[in-house]
């Protein structure tokens, strides 16, 4: 039997857009799979600031912490207490407690222990707006480490600079890493928490990724609470495997908090270590992420900050608006530790440190 000439042409057709899609959707998953393989290489060289101002002398900088139990910003309070003995500052480091009014409490106290300088350490400065006028009106020089969805600069907030690897990078790292893995396959729930924005701006880079990938699948964005995951997360998982079964191989997340209660509840259903679903992580690269990343119990990989090097970041850009001078523009590269790197960098510590030189760099700045 012959088709008509219109149906033959119809035919033609759909088989040459099923080729097209097709190809579409290999070229994605090797895009994915290059990207996976740039973020994963050992940094051995400095590319941060080689110039600057030097030391400002007899500078008084305090710490305001969002919580100090939060592995991230306590990471970053002893990279910036590092950095503080060796530019000459003295630094006192106060803790958030992990809520709005515990903030708002610090930040309280900071402003009436008048120093020359604050760093907000971990929490949104659209939280403390009316904490942070007060700031600005005592003209006492401010900047933060994940304070917005964004690194550089922060006028409108009163920041000098925030100071972050990009999270939309960061985001989508771990999503490429989902589409490698799996070999454009990946059945997606992804963790956020929309109290803070930066934690908005990846699930939704993430989300953006996943989307266009063609095999993959987006089962769904669960907003849920960083402060409540020991009591939210074994319910949500039991639920989340009811609901979708095997078709659940990736867990995306915006920290890795949300991974130290996750493999419990699916040990208690049966699932084991090296089984999907896979957790990943896009940020900030906890101990426990990294002993779970060595031992393959169920966390695959995680998207960590180098948090000391953005403790010695914060001091240099803090000593920079001291000085009158403009931020470094320095932001630091996006880095996905791996089964296969983790090892590397500061992974024998289980932490993400740099072996590029970075505080041998800064004091060489203050010095000269």
């Amino acid at each position: 039997m012959t088709l008509p000439v219109f149906s033959r042409t119809l035919v033609s057709g759909l088989l040459a857009l099923s080729v097209m899609t097709s190809a579409f959707a290999d070229d994605f998953v090797e895009q994915a799979k290059q990207r996976i393989a740039d973020a994963t290489q050992p940094w051995h060289h400095w590319s941060g600031p080689i110039t600057g101002p030097a030391a400002q002398a007899d500078k008084q900088v305090l710490f305001v912490a969002a919580d100090l139990r939060n592995s991230g910003v306590l990471g970053v309070s002893e990279g910036v207490q590092d950095a503080a003995r060796a530019i000459g500052w003295k630094l006192r480091v106060l803790d958030g407690q992990g809520s709005i009014s515990g903030r708002t409490a610090a930040l309280n106290q900071a402003l009436a222990l008048k120093p020359d300088g604050i760093i907000l350490g971990g929490f949104d400065a659209h939280e403390q707006a009316a904490a942070i006028s007060k700031v600005r009106a005592a003209n006492i020089p401010m900047v933060g480490w994940h304070a917005g969805p964004g690194a550089g600069a922060m006028p409108a907030e009163g920041l000098f600079v925030n100071v972050t690897t990009d999270p939309t990078e960061v985001a989508k790292i771990a999503a490429y890493y989902a589409v490698a893995q799996s070999d454009g396959k990946a059945g997606v729930v992804i963790f956020t928490d929309s109290l803070y924005t930066v934690a908005t701006a990846k699930s939704d880079a993430m989300a953006e990724v996943i989307k266009q990938c063609s095999g993959c699948t987006l089962l769904e964005v669960q907003d849920t609470p960083l402060a409540e995951t020991s009591t939210r997360m074994p319910q949500l998982t039991t639920s989340l495997l009811q609901r979708h079964g095997d078709k659940w191989n990736y867990a995306l997340g915006i920290n890795d908090l949300y991974f130290d209660f996750i493999g419990p509840s699916l040990s208690r259903v049966g699932r084991k270590p090296e089984e999907p679903p896979f957790s990943l992580s896009a940020g900030d690269g906890s101990e426990s992420a990294f002993q779970r990343i060595r031992k393959s119990r169920y966390q695959v990989a995680t998207v960590p900050e180098p948090l000391n090097l953005h403790g010695w970041q914060l001091i240099d850009e803090l000593n920079r608006a001291f000085a009158g001078e403009q931020p470094s523009g320095y932001v630091t590269a996006v880095h996905l530790v791996t089964p296969q790197n983790v090892e590397f960098d500061g992974g024998e510590r289980n932490t993400f440190d740099p072996d590029n030189g970075y505080a041998a760099a800064y004091s060489k700045i203050w010095k000269h």
